[in-house]
């Protein structure tokens, strides 16, 4: 019999069987795809030669992740390559502001009103980011915190909705360039805690850059694939988990999976009934002839490139979006540039690119010409560069990864209190009402991105499980 059984070979799959592998017990993981990835996947989606990342591409949290810094990913060929700037949000009169390695030179681009602002905003927490993100990543109640102080001072300024945190800025470059970073978990701006969310992010970036993987988010996946097989756990692709009986047997039982195909899977009834999926996305792949023509000269020279004329349209995009009505008309978009870091993610001279916008959950409409419009104003000539696009809506998203429940990206709503109190209000987030079974997707804390933590996290509940039978 096996000590674990995990299923999903997701970053958050793959790390819950390495930890518990790299702590002797016998391990086996089932992904039901012929490659490991879930979220941090490398495809020729357009054309031979154009490898793109069908969902995640950028990586603040995968860089910082606590979890995956443990870990000797880099022997198992992890590269992280930078941009020279992790982040821009150009405005539509050909100025931006930038998200960047220094504080110093973020607060300028907000302007002499608010650079000051920002640098006290977050410079009590970057002298102590490694602790206070561990502290922040492993709630709630994995591990005591190593600094509570901080960890304390940074839910007074986070708990609050970023509506609130907004109201210290004075001009629209800081405003929205945080809406935007709060925007990436698709809650509205007047949620519980976002603006711990714009925090997290903007710290991340401060600390160690928003970089790519060399060659795709792939090389994460396949890193954390090989460390496990070196380890002696088993990789079974291919193999579709349709419930508990498909599996052999196991002491313990690890999904990578929604709560609701968790609670099928394992015939756990109505447990996870309430459980509400947010926002999904309209993403495009795209091939180009060429970088993208950025009026803004800070977005040719960052990875990642927030689109949003200012925080009203930001916030108006995504109440669109959550109130599943319609698509918006003007998205909010976060696009990623891979090569302008990785020169070989495309042929000599050619470029891939992303771009997604969100869209209510399950939405079966084009945003193709809604996004390409709001491309055109901040990129004139775009279109004209495009050789090809692989467009993926809900229905596709959902098809490709059966997280993706509607085309929600981050397996699960993040609105109110469901940012922090995942799938359900309790302190034992990754135990289930059968005693062998876990769940340790992003629909657990702490939540979604490519960093591993909801992995970490279940592994030690299935530990110390394991080593009191």
């Amino acid at each position: 019999m096996l000590d674990a059984v995990v299923v999903g070979a997701g970053p958050n799959g793959l790390t819950a069987a390495v930890e518990l592998a790299r702590r002797g017990f016998s391990v086996a993981l089932f992904e039901a795809k012929e490659t490991v990835g879930g979220g941090a996947r490398t495809e020729e989606l357009t054309l031979p030669g154009f490898r793109h990342d069908p969902c995640s591409a950028a990586h603040p949290l995968g860089i910082n992740s606590p979890a995956f810094r443990a870990l000797p990913l880099e022997r198992y060929g992890l590269e992280w390559l930078h941009a020279d700037l992790p982040m821009a949000h150009p405005f539509p009169d050909g100025t931006a502001a930038v998200l960047s390695r220094s504080v110093a030179e973020t607060a300028a681009s907000f302007g002499p009103r608010d650079a000051g602002t920002y640098r006290r905003l977050v410079s009590p927490f970057l002298p102590r980011w490694d602790t206070l993100v561990r502290d922040f990543m492993s709630l709630p109640a994995t591990a005591l915190p190593r600094d509570p102080v901080t960890l304390a001072r940074f839910g007074l300024a986070g708990l609050p909705p970023y509506s609130w945190l907004m109201r210290r800025f004075r001009d629209e470059p800081a405003r929205t360039l945080l809406a935007g970073l709060v925007a990436h978990v698709m809650a509205p701006l007047g949620g519980f805690a976002t603006s711990a969310v714009g925090l997290v992010f903007a710290l991340a970036a401060h600390a160690r850059g928003w970089p790519v993987a060399r060659g795709g988010s792939q090389s994460l996946s396949d890193a954390l694939a090989a460390y496990l097989k070196d380890l002696g756990g088993l990789i079974h692709t291919d193999y579709e988990v349709k419930r508990l009986d498909d599996l052999p047997p196991a002491r313990a039982y690890v999904f990578d999976t929604s709560p609701t195909a968790l609670a099928r899977i394992a015939g756990l009834g109505t447990a996870y009934a309430g459980y509400r999926y947010g926002p999904g996305v309209f993403k495009i792949d795209y091939a180009l002839d060429g970088p993208v023509p950025w009026t803004a000269p800070q977005a040719r020279a960052a990875g990642t490139v927030q689109i949003g004329a200012d925080s009203t349209e930001i916030g108006t995009a995504l109440r669109s979006a959550a109130r599943q009505d319609r698509a918006p008309d003007a998205p909010f978009l976060i696009t990623v540039q891979p090569g302008v870091a990785d020169p070989t993610r495309a042929p000599e001279g050619k470029h891939v690119f992303w771009a997604y916008g969100h869209v209510p959950n399950g939405w079966t409409g084009d945003l193709t010409d809604a996004i390409e419009r709001q491309l055109e104003r901040y990129a004139p000539g775009f279109r004209d560069l495009v050789l090809a696009r692989a467009t993926a809506g809900p229905p596709e998203l959902a098809a490709r990864n059966a997280n993706y429940v509607g085309g929600d990206i981050g397996t699960g709503a993040a609105s109110g209190l469901r940012l922090l109190l995942r799938p359900k209000p309790t302190l034992f987030p990754y135990a289930t009402r059968h005693p062998a079974v876990f769940l340790c997707s992003s629909a657990t804390p702490p939540g979604p991105g490519v960093h591993g933590m909801s992995g970490h996290n279940a592994a030690k509940a299935v530990w110390r499980r394991l080593r009191q039978t």
